[in-house]
């Protein structure tokens, strides 16, 4: 990708992750939306790219300012981008239908959201450093919260 992309991009994922902050702050339903918007169209992204293009997750080694993510990323990574991919795939829908529950599921799927941002935060540019611990905040707001409606009644509520 040409580098005026790449920024355009990183700005972009930046201002997403504050409104989305904004939102979980001030109206957690249009957050809990948007996580789920987030991390369903993560999930789709990565299960099509992994499926038809594995060899594209290469070229965040050059991203990140971790030696530990460079090294796994052009070593095990590499050789098992595929199934990895794939699983971390499945992570991501399992987080974004999390969002339309109550309770401990909804929790789970919260922690499980911000134990995933803050993983790939080393990646830099090519996770949009810090726009994914901007949402592991915003994600803490909406666990801390909790939620003990589905995400409709959630809606019906704030209507």
């Amino acid at each position: 990708m040409p580098p005026h992309l790449i920024w355009i991009a990183y700005s972009i994922s930046n201002l997403v992750a504050l409104l989305m902050l904004w939102a979980c702050w001030k109206r957690p339903a249009i957050g809990r939306v948007l996580f789920l918007l987030l991390f369903a169209w993560a999930a789709w992204m990565n299960t099509t790219t992994a499926l038809h293009t594995p060899e594209g997750y290469m070229e965040y080694a050059q991203y990140t300012f971790s030696g530990w993510y460079k090294q796994f990323i052009q070593g095990f990574f590499a050789a098992h981008a595929q199934p990895i991919v794939l699983t971390i795939a499945t992570g991501q829908a399992l987080i974004a239908l999390g969002m339309l529950t109550r309770g401990p599921v909804f929790k789970l799927a919260a922690i499980g959201a911000i134990l995933f941002l803050v993983a790939i935060a080393p990646l830099g540019v090519g996770s949009a450093f810090p726009c994914t611990l901007v949402m592991a905040v915003a994600m803490w707001q909406l666990f801390r919260r909790g939620s003990r409606e589905w995400l409709w009644q959630a809606f019906r509520q704030t209507a």
